[in-house]
């Protein structure tokens, strides 16, 4: 369903590998959730540009895909997090292409567009 592949301007990105629906579920991440004492040491080095905040003070590392999406202000994706499962959910906004990159707001909501920690190349 999804794939990794390069974005020349970005590095890394997830690519859909045939058609997804609105609303359809794209990857269920598993994570690795971070005590607050753990994620004082992760904040301080790069993995943090990887990792999804989870409740006060901890942060997550998602597995599988859930690290490499790549962030927008117009994304056709979102995360939602699945506390039951210990996992975050990336569902679909809109119908997403085949070859598509998917993308998410790093800021949670898909219009919040409060700026993020880095330079955005849409």
């Amino acid at each position: 369903m999804i794939r990794v592949g390069f974005c020349s301007n970005k590095g890394r990105g997830v690519f859909a590998q045939h058609k997804i629906g609105k609303g359809e579920l794209i990857e269920r991440a598993p994570v690795i959730v971070l005590t607050p004492e753990e994620w004082n040491f992760v904040e301080k080095t790069v993995l943090s540009d990887y990792c999804f905040r989870w409740a006060e003070k901890q942060g997550a590392l998602a597995l599988g895909y859930g690290s490499l999406y790549n962030h927008s202000f117009q994304p056709n994706a979102r995360y939602v997090q699945n506390l039951r499962e210990l996992a975050i959910d990336f569902v679909a906004l809109r119908e997403i292409e085949e070859g598509e990159e998917i993308t998410v707001n790093y800021n949670g909501a898909p219009a919040d567009a409060t700026p993020v920690w880095f330079e955005v190349v849409e």
